[in-house]
């Protein structure tokens, strides 16, 4: 990439983070009501809720992580405007079939299908990875992150009070009607530079193995999927840990909701403040802090005893964990030759996915048969490993990008 970058690339960047927002949000806007949702599907019992939840919610992730690298070669192919263009429809047309789900089956086979058919946030980053600037590409790729976080506080908030309002059909009808918008934006405004794409299938022929440091890129991927576990695991049985703490059974989904943005929220705050720590005292050490931080604040979580008390220290995680994230794809951007770029960000989003689909699959199951204090226990110390594993990776790493400093 050269040092100007595509000439369309903050056109691109704008309709992007509206096309992330908007296809997050209609991921998210089920989370507070799913599990009523398989009750309704004619689920019985509070074990079987809570693990049909998991298991359905994580199938979305599944599926999406087994096909990103086939979305990923098909977009250095075709082109990546055309990519977004088929996550955006796919997505808007597959969860608005949601609403006409009967059985908890048809909910699970049309979940996988949105994993199938989305990816647009992915696809955004790869995107903007290869046209933005150098000197620019962390703060771009740090704006696709925030979309992404704005998507993840918005949807909740949203799945908590529309359903009570319009039902549950027409919450995902109108979600569906929000990812449209995004692929008529997407569809007529994003504008592909089809000289730089040639050239990067021109140059991709080596691969993952082809360049120095994938050791780091490695361990950046592994780093990735346990923060996505992190994000995630408790999301799909929020709703049934809440109505095990809370009198006031009438507002349940709308405290979900709350608790679930909470985390988006402190993320969105925090992401460009430790993004700029981060240049200072290195990204590696940023991650390693914030995942201890995680860590810590999970505890208590596990012994709450009244819903405003999960979303004060949700929201402090969310703080936490706000930049990890745009901070591994700023390591991978280092290492990776432009050339690779796509392909390498291609893996980064299947590990992002595998985590993903590992939380809320891993919790469902745990908070199934030991109990849901025990998700939030087992994910703090799936945290404390995570921070553990980088700093052993960044006492032996050779690579520039494992230094403390800039």
């Amino acid at each position: 990439m050269s040092e100007s970058g595509s000439i369309y690339w903050r056109r691109n960047l704008a309709v992007c983070m509206i096309g992330a927002f908007s296809t997050t949000l209609g991921l998210t806007i089920m989370l507070p009501f799913l599990p009523l949702f398989v009750e309704q599907l004619g689920v019985t019992g509070h074990d079987a809720i809570v693990q049909w939840s998991g298991i359905a919610f994580s199938g979305t992730f599944l599926s999406a992580g087994l096909i990103a690298p086939l979305w990923g070669r098909l977009g250095d192919r075709f082109g990546r405007k055309a990519m977004l263009i088929r996550a955006s429809l796919g997505l808007s047309v597959v969860i608005c079939l949601l609403g006409f789900a009967t059985n908890i089956y048809t909910l699970i086979v049309l979940l996988l299908l949105v994993g199938l058919a989305g990816g647009y946030g992915s696809g955004a980053t790869i995107l903007i990875a290869v046209q933005a600037p150098d000197k620019r590409s962390g703060w771009a790729l740090g704006m696709i992150a925030s979309s992404v976080m704005a998507g993840n506080l918005v949807g909740p908030l949203l799945g908590g009070w529309l359903p009570p309002l319009i039902g549950i059909p027409r919450t995902f009808w109108s979600a569906g009607v929000i990812i449209f918008v995004a692929f008529l934006l997407t569809w007529l405004f994003v504008v592909e530079d089809k000289k730089s794409t040639s050239k990067t299938k021109q140059k991709t022929s080596g691969g993952f193995g082809s360049f120095q440091g994938k050791s780091a890129v490695v361990y950046m991927l592994i780093t990735g999927m346990f923060l996505m576990v992190a994000n995630v695991s408790i999301e799909p049985i929020i709703t049934v840990f809440i109505s095990s703490i809370e009198h006031d059974q009438s507002h349940i989904t709308q405290t979900a909701g709350m608790v679930m943005s909470a985390a988006a929220l402190g993320s969105v705050l925090s992401a460009s403040w430790l993004g700029k720590l981060a240049d200072h005292i290195g990204h590696v050490r940023v991650i390693i802090l914030g995942m201890i931080a995680a860590g810590v604040l999970l505890i208590p979580q596990a012994y709450v005893t009244a819903g405003w008390q999960l979303i004060v220290l949700r929201f402090l995680m969310g703080i936490a964990l706000g930049g990890l994230l745009p901070c591994t794809s700023v390591v991978i951007k280092k290492i990776v030759p432009v050339e690779i770029i796509g392909l390498v960000m291609g893996y980064s989003v299947s590990a992002k996915f595998i985590g993903q689909f590992l939380g809320p699959f891993l919790g469902g199951i745990i908070g199934g048969n030991l109990g849901i204090q025990y998700v939030f226990i087992i994910t703090s110390i799936l945290m404390f490993i995570g921070a553990g594993f980088n700093m052993y990776v960044a006492s032996k790493a050779k690579q520039r990008v494992y230094d403390c400093q800039k």
